[in-house]
């Protein structure tokens, strides 16, 4: 009598972020065949988004075909699709075309949007960075501001083209003004004629008391201070009420601006509601303490889309070596449970928190250690350097770096997506 050989156990990873591909990665030579579902068909290094944003680094240094970082996994199969809601009871991920993909044990590493509060029609006057496209957008924006001044011939007109306003102080938007100053004062004027970039106005607007919230207050304040030596203005304790075409209206006052970009907050994906589980406020599905989702011990949650305290107490982060270590916490899971195991609920580990501050400064907190300065922005450079995928995109964003602080000089300056003819 021939017996049916059995199907391996098959593991649906949906989100091929920092978490997704960790798992991907972790379960190699684990009885199990792999699915990997991605609405995109790139692996993106979020952290350094903003530098395409800004033109300091190109698209292709930053993300790569998802097919090619798992060429040699055969057990592994891609799949460029979106996923529109999950049957648990049918252990089923349902496709936006109508298909579903059966699962055995399901990962959810959807990741996350930002957020508006409520003003999701602010979204096209001030777009967030999220996506690559999100950069080449403000990429577009930026450049384009700075050419349309360069024309133009009303005082009050070229003031708004040469005021960028950037809400939220995290390190995104921390990273975003320091970045922007620094390209109008140091690489552009001597591209332009007409207008003096150095005149270039940076406001960054943050609703709470200080910038970069999540690091210690000395930190904090030192931040602020090497922000305003670049010559961004800092406003805090003033929330963002308005945004518009023309500017935006911040603790009563109204500001003509052309270029606005929002990094004040993120909403998380529609995991929680595909699930029928409980989430928070924005939106992040609260997972059991092994990452499971309550209710379904076959479903995890890991990333930006899920919320979970840390030892201490305090929320993990949704930052990328929290997502990465999630994801290989889930796969170490996954093979103790094949074996007839099991393992201690998740513990994170907390690295470190950086950001940087313009070209040359950084703010690094290690817990016990904290630095900041030159050194800190040496040691940003190097650590985001080593967590790159690939010797030629480590060499080649070195290089960028080197050349940007030595020569003032960025290469990226490419205006996309479009002729001069300009709306907005």
């Amino acid at each position: 009598m021939t017996t049916v050989p059995k199907e391996p156990h098959h593991v649906v990873i949906v989100g091929a972020g920092f978490g997704g591909l960790e798992t991907a990665f972790a379960l190699a030579g684990a009885p199990v065949r792999i699915t990997l579902i991605d609405r995109r068909n790139h692996h993106l290094f979020q952290p350094l988004l903003y530098q395409v944003a800004t033109a300091s680094l190109a698209t292709s240094e930053i993300a790569w075909p998802i097919r090619y970082l798992l060429r040699n996994r055969p057990e592994v199969t891609t799949l460029f699709a979106n996923v529109n809601g999950v049957d648990a009871e049918g252990k089923r991920v349902l496709l936006e075309d109508g298909d579903t993909i059966s699962y055995d044990t399901l990962i959810l590493a959807t990741g996350a949007r930002h957020a508006y509060f409520g003003h999701d029609e602010w979204e096209p006057f001030a777009p967030g960075l999220k996506t690559l496209e999100d950069a080449t957008t403000l990429r577009r924006r930026i450049l384009v501001a700075f050419e349309r001044a360069e024309r133009e011939t009303d005082p009050a007109r070229r003031a708004a083209l040469l005021t960028f306003v950037i809400i939220g102080a995290g390190p995104t938007g921390v990273e975003m003004a320091g970045t922007i100053a620094d390209l109008a004062k140091d690489t552009l004027p001597p591209d332009f004629r007409n207008i003096d970039t150095r005149k270039t106005r940076v406001l960054l607007i943050e609703a709470g008391p200080r910038v970069l919230a999540g690091f210690p207050e000395d930190l904090s304040s030192y931040a602020q201070r090497a922000l305003e030596e670049l010559g961004v203005e800092v406003a805090l304790g003033q929330p963002v009420t308005e945004c518009a075409i023309d500017g935006v209206v911040y603790g009563g006052n109204k500001l003509e601006a052309r270029t606005i970009v929002w990094a004040a907050g993120v909403r998380a994906s529609r995991a929680a509601e595909w699930m029928k589980a409980p989430a928070d406020r924005a939106y992040r599905l609260k997972v059991e303490p092994d990452l499971t989702v309550p209710g379904h011990p076959d479903v995890f949650a890991i990333g930006d889309t899920v919320t979970i305290a840390g030892p201490d107490g305090n929320l993990v982060p949704g930052i990328a070596p929290a997502a990465k270590q999630q994801g290989r916490y889930v796969a170490a899971l996954i093979k103790a449970r094949l074996s007839g195991g099991t393992l201690p609920p998740f513990r994170y580990k907390h690295a470190g928190s950086l950001a940087q501050i313009g070209k040359k400064k950084a703010v690094i907190d290690f817990g016990r250690i904290k630095l900041r300065g030159n050194l800190a922005w040496w040691i940003w450079g190097i650590a985001h350097i080593y967590f790159l995928i690939g010797l030629r995109n480590r060499l080649s964003v070195a290089l960028s770096w080197l050349w940007i602080h030595a020569r003032d000089q960025r290469a990226a300056r490419l205006i996309t997506q479009g002729s001069s003819k300009v709306t907005g």
